[in-house]
């Protein structure tokens, strides 16, 4: 299967399955010198992990990371990272129902159609537990972003189902995130989100939502024209995410409501001298060049496809079956994406930060 590796000078590599031995990855082109602990990479697979509230998945995976190369003395060397989780609370036996049925809205049709068989213990590599290398992964360039460059990347839950939160992105803290189980920082907003996952999962359904990323004091010139623009990565990178629908940056389709002499963001030059812009509608990039504008950029998440609601749904032999599913789901899974965004976020930036310096000596 093609399609498992990330990034062109820093790369990631995921692998494993849901049910499998194990999930993790590999990351390959990260700097020498960097101090980093397993302890640092779990304290991200912990925000991302299953069993952690009411309202994630009851499955208990503790999602213990091993680093198995790549690191001498506390610090990277410069070679090869191995990431590896083992899973220690799969239970294939909860998917036998499903193994000859095509869940709608899942890939276990797709799947079936382009290999011509599919791991139906937890839909394997479609499983959103492959997220687990790429978070690890994520874990080591955002804490090289941070310490190098002062980069900060913060995701936040914004929107559930209906219930969304107007907050200011540019004053929402990483407390404020995790100060509650659905990750909203506003917490009157998070309350209702969470009354209504609670009622969603009650009736055996889902319900998706929206994450917002923001991505702060990028230095300018990231990117890499004409096919490689920052944020078509960053577009990418997010659509590459289970179950994402939609990704803009910037004013994103409500910037179509305005004219060009609105949308701008007029240059001018701060008491310190420097340059910067009156407003931000682009979102940070220009021509897709980060412009040293906070980086801002929302994910649409669709609900959850395996749900215990009666759907009509297909087998195998193309026989048409009423499916009741069952297994451990999250309702909702956006608490659990914040992460992953992070990380992704990280991934991009990082990559692209070695390859301006590689060309711009």
């Amino acid at each position: 299967m093609a399609g498992n590796t990330f990034g062109h000078l820093f790369r990631v590599t995921t692998f494993g399955e849901s049910h499998g031995g194990g999930v993790g990855a590999v990351v390959d082109g990260c700097p020498p010198g960097l101090e980093i602990s397993e302890q640092e990479i779990q304290k991200e697979l912990d925000r991302r992990k299953p069993g952690q509230s009411n309202i994630t998945s009851p499955r208990k995976e503790h999602d213990a990371i091993h680093i198995l190369s790549g690191i001498v003395d506390g610090k990277t060397a410069g070679t090869p990272i191995l990431l590896l989780a083992y899973n220690k609370d799969a239970k294939p036996e909860d998917y036998l129902h499903l193994k000859d049925l095509y869940r709608p809205g899942h890939a276990d049709y797709t799947f079936q159609k382009k290999y011509g068989l599919r791991d139906w213990r937890g839909s394997g590599r479609a499983s959103a537990r492959e997220t687990l290398g790429r978070v690890a992964a994520g874990a080591i360039a955002k804490k090289y972003l941070k310490e190098k460059l002062g980069i900060q990347i913060l995701s936040y839950v914004e929107q559930v189902g209906d219930i969304a939160t107007d907050i200011d992105f540019n004053r929402v803290t990483m407390d404020a995130v995790e100060s509650n189980i659905v990750r909203c920082p506003d917490p009157g907003t998070a309350e209702r989100m969470i009354r209504l996952i609670e009622t969603v999962r009650s009736e055996g359904d889902s319900i998706g939502g929206i994450v917002r990323g923001v991505i702060k004091n990028v230095p300018i010139g990231l990117g890499e024209p004409v096919f490689d623009k920052l944020p078509a990565d960053l577009g990418k990178a997010m659509m590459s995410i289970n179950a994402v629908k939609g990704f803009e940056i910037g004013s994103g389709f409500e910037g179509v409501r305005l004219r060009g002499s609105q949308h701008n963001d007029e240059f001018q030059i701060d008491d310190q001298g420097k340059v910067g812009t009156a407003t931000n509608n682009a979102g940070g990039t220009l021509g897709g060049i980060s412009n040293g504008e906070t980086i801002y950029f929302r994910v649409a998440i669709k609900p959850v496809s395996t749900i215990r609601k009666r759907q009509h749904t297909l087998n195998k032999n193309n026989e048409e079956v009423i499916l009741e599913a069952t297994g451990r789901h999250d309702p909702c899974v956006l608490p659990r994406a914040v992460p992953i965004v992070d990380a992704m976020s990280a991934l991009v930036i990082m990559d692209h930060y070695l390859r301006h310096k590689a060309q711009n000596l």
